[in-house]
């Protein structure tokens, strides 16, 4: 660890302590940091120069933060980047002073700034930070890392593997992010989609396994608005948990798996593939498919395979919502490229298309294209909720509630698994149920990022 003038400072005013005071008396418990830094890496090949990116930890992705369900997790946020910031710990179902949302939660921490986070993970599961201020900008730049929440019981796996798939806008001939982050072309459209697909930060990830070797895999989208189609070449596959929360059953992979922005998927996979051969998790193009991450396969773990995996231990709150007695609210999103949205509400006035673009507003959330200073619904603890989404624009949105979990609600009546993040396609309504059971106020966003940041964001309250 190299030493900083902080880290001196630090020392310099403990050196006078005596080591029998009682403590806390005169300085608190150390709390580990977390930088956001500016930082140069070799993200393309060889060839080409270092590429400048922002990192926690100066790292891409950033560093992996790792504890148990129930424990305490704390982080002195530091930024050392130009811009100010924030930290979102996405999925968690923590404080709402905690979910670092500058301007709703909290004030973004200016450059140079510190800001303490502090908060007991109630779920195991998969989930993972990123920045929330200028998200769109900072979350391409690399300002993200995986949060794991280990299970008191663990699943019967040899290993696993933590895979963050991410992508890169970047200019051909520099190698440097393309800085063109507020494009009305991408903002407009489908959102910022790069031309360099990454997982764990490499472009040819290749991981060694044994035939017959059982992994648990932890697959994190997060990308701006890159939609992930993965399929398993020989590998058999199970879905364990979505977006950190556990199937009651665990579900046979039996085709492609679509893994929308910010979402995330527990897979439990037996390795196939013989010896000397390869096992692949495969990005399914349109034009073409290649290999996401290659699975090189020496030795054999057993001569024989297990039986399919039970089902990992349920998280607390997973109780399902009374659709009869439930709160109705309708979203209808709006606008965007090809839309036909004539006009929206934009600081309390009411504007063409023409207008709000020029202010670099293209989407709407029933009729109005900004963050709103009353919530879409002022909510009671303990309620239950339908909400219906209606996408009335052409483009896919991957719709993202902090703070709390959702169940889509079928045509039948079914509800699905928990979530947090729901993929809504072009022209497509869904409903999602939950119980209002975590007080605050929370927002609810697209997970394409630049969506977010020119209209589609709004919020509730839960008093």
């Amino acid at each position: 660890m190299i030493a900083t003038r902080r880290d001196a400072l630090k020392l310099a005013g403990l050196a006078g302590l005596g080591a029998g005071l009682p403590r806390g008396l005169f300085a608190a418990e150390e709390i580990p940091e977390l930088a956001a830094q500016v930082a140069r890496l070799q993200l393309l090949p060889d060839s080409y120069p270092q590429t400048e990116v922002w990192g926690y930890g100066g790292t891409i992705p950033g560093r992996e933060i790792r504890l148990g369900q129930g424990q305490r997790l704390r982080r002195r946020f530091v930024n050392d980047l130009p811009q100010a910031s924030s930290i979102h710990w996405h999925g968690i179902r923590i404080d709402n002073a905690m979910d670092g949302v500058s301007g709703l939660t909290q004030d973004a921490v200016a450059p140079g700034g510190t800001f303490d986070y502090d908060f007991v993970t109630p779920d195991a599961g998969t989930y993972w930070y990123h920045a929330h201020n200028r998200s769109w900008e900072q979350v391409a730049r690399g300002l993200h890392g995986p949060l794991i929440v280990d299970e008191a019981e663990a699943p019967d796996v040899d290993r696993e593997e933590v895979l963050i798939l991410d992508d890169w806008l970047l200019n051909p001939e520099t190698g440097q992010i393309d800085d063109s982050f507020d494009h009305p072309m991408m903002m407009s459209h489908g959102g910022r989609t790069g031309n360099y697909v990454t997982t764990n930060g490499r472009y040819n990830l290749s991981l060694p396994v044994r035939r017959h070797e059982r992994l648990r895999l932890r697959l994190i989208n997060a990308s701006n608005a890159r939609i992930f189609p993965l399929r398993l070449s020989r590998l058999e596959g199970w879905i364990v948990a979505l977006d950190g929360m556990p199937l009651a059953t665990p579900a046979p992979v039996e085709d492609v798996l679509v893994l929308g922005p910010a979402q995330r998927t527990d897979l439990i996979v037996d390795v196939l593939a013989d010896e000397g051969e390869t096992a692949d998790l495969v990005h399914v193009g349109d034009a073409e498919n290649f290999s996401q991450v290659v699975f090189t396969v020496s030795g054999t773990a057993s001569q024989t395979r297990r039986a399919a995996p039970v089902a990992l231990p349920p998280n607390p709150k997973m109780d399902r919502p009374d659709l009869a007695g439930a709160t109705p609210l309708r979203l209808v999103m709006s606008g965007g490229a090809m839309g036909g949205m004539d006009s929206a509400i934009l600081n309390g006035e009411r504007m063409g298309f023409r207008e709000l673009a020029a202010a670099g507003r293209f989407w709407a959330f029933n009729g109005v294209a900004e963050m709103t200073d009353t919530p879409l619904a002022d909510l009671g603890l303990g309620e239950p909720v339908r909400l219906e989404i209606v996408n009335d624009t052409v483009f896919p949105h991957a719709m993202h509630l902090h703070g709390m979990h959702f169940r889509e609600v079928s045509k039948d009546g079914a509800l699905g698994p928990l979530r947090d993040t729901i993929l809504v396609g072009g022209r497509e309504t869904r409903e999602i149920a939950f119980i209002v059971d975590n007080p605050g106020d929370w927002l609810f966003h697209c997970h394409m990022l630049g969506h977010a940041a020119s209209g589609m964001t709004t919020w509730v309250r839960v008093t």
